[in-house]
């Protein structure tokens, strides 16, 4: 029933010499992940710019379509009143004052239409400008003053960050299939230990009693060699984790080829689509003089007797519609030029076009 006193302590220490590059697999496998995720960060930025971007060239869009709407109203306003005095002075047939009537109310309803879709688009450039109870006003007025200048250099392809974040996808998947490569190899530790005890109980079976035994008596020292084999059991597991992993690799290599092309169709598209706006915006000023030309002569031949209702009518309509095309062509150059950036990953050069220096 007596007590003693009794201590040990000890420490041990292993290190792996070396691992037939199992740890630098691991680590290759690390760094592979971390720009993966990086890569993956530049695609969810850029998709974030390039929907800001958007936003913003619709809400610009919509301005200018109420702004070819508001015009159209007044000049229809104008063209009513003059055949309602016309009607009543009985120089001209009534139909024509029910006709102006009702081009009248059609461009009236346009309008409404118009400023609803601003007002949408403003909402949606607030919304993606992160500001849900802000009042958000764009002024692209410098913007649309002239075509801008195309001073862009074309990107190359392997340079897009969907290209990159594909590649990382695919550097990651190897750095995978290395590591379990090399997971059944054996792994060889070198480990030293030191150690001391205590003990109030002596081997006669006497015990010293009190305190003895708290403090450390005697001390030793180990070394040794362990080496352990991995997976001797589970081979059949490991087999099928790798089967899986350069399974993975190789679809990872067909989303890249893949991505390869997307990126490339997409460039030549977004070439083409550059060049139809720029043409189409140096078009656009050719209609709409013309048909302001139509306008100011039907609307002359009118007051003078020599002309219906309807061939004004037929005219305004020309004429709103080429004052709405104008106005969004040099819109949808601003949209193809954000298109192109896009598609070379790089907002760099469509921002620039955006400083003072960037139009002509």
């Amino acid at each position: 029933s007596d007590s003693v006193w009794g201590s040990a302590v000890g420490g041990l220490l292993t290190w792996e010499p070396f691992d037939f590059g199992l740890r630098g697999s691991s680590v290759h496998e690390a760094e592979a992940g971390v720009r993966r995720a990086r890569s993956d960060e530049t695609v969810t930025k850029l998709g974030v710019q390039n929907a800001v971007a958007i936003a913003f060239l619709a809400a610009v869009g919509a301005q200018q379509a109420l702004t070819a709407a508001d015009a159209d109203v007044q000049r229809r306003e104008v063209l009513a009143r003059a055949a309602r005095v016309l009607v009543e002075n009985e120089l001209r047939p009534g139909a024509e004052a029910s006709r102006a009537e009702a081009e009248l109310a059609a461009a009236r309803t346009r309008a409404i239409q118009a400023r609803q879709g601003l007002v949408i688009a403003r909402n949606t450039f607030s919304q993606m400008l992160g500001i849900p109870g802000g009042v958000v006003d764009v002024n692209a007025s410098r913007l649309l003053d002239a075509i801008p200048a195309d001073r862009a250099a074309c990107t190359l392809a392997a340079e897009h960050p969907l290209l990159q974040s594909s590649q990382a996808a695919v550097v990651l998947a190897r750095a995978r299939e290395a590591v379990l490569a090399k997971t059944d190899y054996p792994r060889i530790y070198l480990q030293s230990s030191v150690f001391g005890r205590g003990s109030g109980g002596n081997p006669d079976g006497n015990f010293d009693g009190g305190a003895n035994g708290l403090g450390l008596d005697h001390a030793n020292w180990a070394a040794g060699v362990q080496v352990v084999f991995p997976n001797v059991f589970d081979f059949s597991s490991l087999h099928a984790r790798q089967a899986a992993a350069s399974a993975l690799t190789r679809a990872e290599g067909a989303r890249y080829d893949e991505s390869v092309l997307t990126v490339t169709a997409q460039q030549r598209a977004a070439e083409a689509m550059v060049d139809a706006a720029r043409a189409i915006a140096q078009n656009t000023p050719i209609q709409l003089a013309a048909a302001q030309e139509s306008e100011s002569q039907a609307r002359a031949r009118y007051d003078a007797g020599l002309a219906g209702i309807v061939e004004v009518a037929e005219a305004q309509n020309l004429l709103a519609g080429a004052e709405y095309q104008n106005g969004v062509a040099r819109v949808d150059v601003w949209r193809s030029l954000l298109a192109r950036a896009i598609a070379q990953g790089n907002l760099a050069p469509f921002v620039e076009l955006l400083r003072p220096s960037g139009v002509k």
